[in-house]
């Protein structure tokens, strides 16, 4: 549906005509997003421009979650200006796509509270930016100390840089900084042309531990240029690897959390538990991680009944033991009391920073793309998101039982469906043809949260443009507010508790 201020689709639907999205005027298109973006039931899925022979073109996609449209504004930037007016201080979770926009193309924004690089990509606008001169934010005092942690980690960990002021162990200010990494992994999809195997090889790649999700997400929109409609098993099939992901991802991070506590109790039995549920999955499609498994148009690997059986059989083990160690982990005073009201996030400032999944529901704010903008399978279901309130690391940790055994469930109604109904899963389409001129947008709910891919394709149906968000792009500033007027020896405790992705933020 087309209004006069926007084009509104489906998550992962027939993609939006580009002719067909009305181009506002600047003050428009501002008016227009700080009035939705005022309203709680709107947030920004994407925001980013590309250039056109005329300029500079602004799309920016907004859920809403009420309705389970997404709406996508346009602007386009024809003039010589070298700035807009911000966003920011009126919506402060648009800080980020800002941010990445005047990196990108050297386009200032006024009154941005923030305006510092992001990823420092290859092809930025100002080549003198580079990150050994980062701008950190500063406080004169004498009483005042500074702390830097990284970008270099012990044990097998991307880069990333940590910079505390400290007032003795009080934590006043956290200012992470990343984009070591700058791999430009969004110019290799458009660049992949016509290889639908190595566009599917690289969504599995940008954050390794959610090869999944991303992976759906590529898959959704590459079927969704194309027009093709998968048949129920197949979504089913997908929806099923999903949940095993986040179940695993979640046990092994209940892990360390006790091991950051000394639990080690609760450490060893989780670590075991998470590897019965990663080993069910490379028993599925060869590899622990679910690569392989998540393809356009099909599957190498559809599910048979012997492994659903066996995901059954696992699965139920797993939840059994699971809820029993945690009953311990989460009434042990040692662990209590390193656990509550330590790193917690309020409901206000989770949702002006633009907090996502399972940092946004440990604080009482509803997000969750299964239940708001349903994909896949989930359109035939109705899922009810677990939600913690107090937004501190007992929050999130206790969210992520209850999403364990709510997964479980998932999964064996998934399979019930599956075993009562036609198994017609394809084999995997890579020459998919895409059509043109549209705009696409695929959004799937990862373990993290929300996982938004947006493509754009020319008049012969080539990408021209991909982009790629994943939900540590908004959460990694939940947890520079987590741990403020924290002991700084808390800082590891709450940065486990959010388990965030470096290589998620650097695209």
């Amino acid at each position: 549906m087309t209004s006069l201020r926007y084009t509104e689709v489906m998550n992962a639907s027939v993609p939006a005509g580009t002719e067909d999205i009305p181009v506002l005027d600047y003050s428009l298109f501002r008016e227009e997003l700080i009035t939705m973006l005022g309203r709680e039931q709107f947030h920004c899925l994407n925001y980013f421009c590309h250039r056109i022979p005329e300029g500079l073109r602004f799309m920016c996609c907004i859920a809403d979650d009420e309705t389970g449209t997404i709406r996508i504004l346009c602007h386009e930037k024809k003039d010589g200006g070298t700035s807009l007016r911000s966003l920011s201080d009126s919506c402060t979770a648009m800080h980020i796509f800002e941010r990445e926009i005047h990196e990108r193309y050297g386009l200032g924004f006024e009154g941005h509270p923030w305006l510092k690089p992001v990823r420092y990509p290859h092809d930025r606008a100002d080549r003198r930016n580079v990150i050994s001169t980062y701008p950190f934010y500063e406080m004169e005092s004498e009483v005042l100390h500074e702390v830097g942690v990284g970008p270099v980690h012990a044990g097998v960990i991307e880069p990333g840089h940590f910079r505390f002021i400290c007032n003795g162990e009080k934590v006043l200010h956290l200012e992470i900084q990343l984009g070591y990494q700058h791999r430009g992994i969004e110019r290799l999809f458009t660049e992949a042309g016509e290889n639908g195997l190595r566009r599917s090889l690289l969504a599995e790649s940008i954050a390794g531990d959610t090869a999944t999700g991303h992976g759906l997400a590529h898959a959704q929109l590459s079927e969704s240029l194309a027009g093709f409609i998968p048949p129920p098993s197949l979504e089913i099939e997908r929806c099923i690897a999903l949940e095993m992901e986040r179940i695993g991802i979640h046990i092994g991070d209940t892990a360390a959390l006790c091991a950051d506590v000394a639990y080690q109790l609760g450490q060893v039995a989780c670590e075991a538990l998470r590897t019965l549920i990663i080993n069910t999955t490379q028993f599925w499609c060869g590899n622990r991680f679910g690569k392989g498994l998540i393809r356009p148009g099909g599957s190498d690997y559809p599910l048979t009944e012997k492994i659903a059986d066996e995901i059954l059989r696992v699965l139920g083990e797993v939840e059994r033991r699971y809820v029993n160690v945690t009953d311990c982990v989460y009434t042990l005073p040692s662990v209590l009391g390193r656990f509550e009201e330590t790193g917690t996030v309020s409901r206000q400032q989770a949702l002006s920073a633009g907090a996502v999944g399972m940092a946004a529901r440990s604080c009482g704010l509803v997000r969750d793309i299964r239940a708001s903008h349903p994909f896949q399978y989930y359109r035939q279901m109705e899922i009810k998101p677990a939600l913690q309130t107090k937004g501190d690391v007992m929050a999130r940790g206790r969210l992520r039982v209850m999403e364990v055994r709510e997964s479980a469930g998932i999964i064996r109604k998934l399979v019930e469906v599956w075993k009562n109904g036609e198994k017609n899963t394809g084999r995997p389409v890579y020459d998919l043809r895409f059509m043109p001129e549209s705009l696409a947008v695929s959004v799937t709910e990862g373990w993290r949260g929300e996982i938004c891919h947006v493509a754009l394709t020319d008049a012969d149906g080539r990408l021209v443009d991909y982009r790629i968000k994943d939900p540590s792009l908004h959460n990694w500033m939940a947890l520079a507010l987590a741990v403020r007027n924290q002991e700084i020896s808390d800082f590891p405790l709450c940065n486990k508790s959010f388990n965030l992705s470096y290589c998620g933020n650097d695209l």
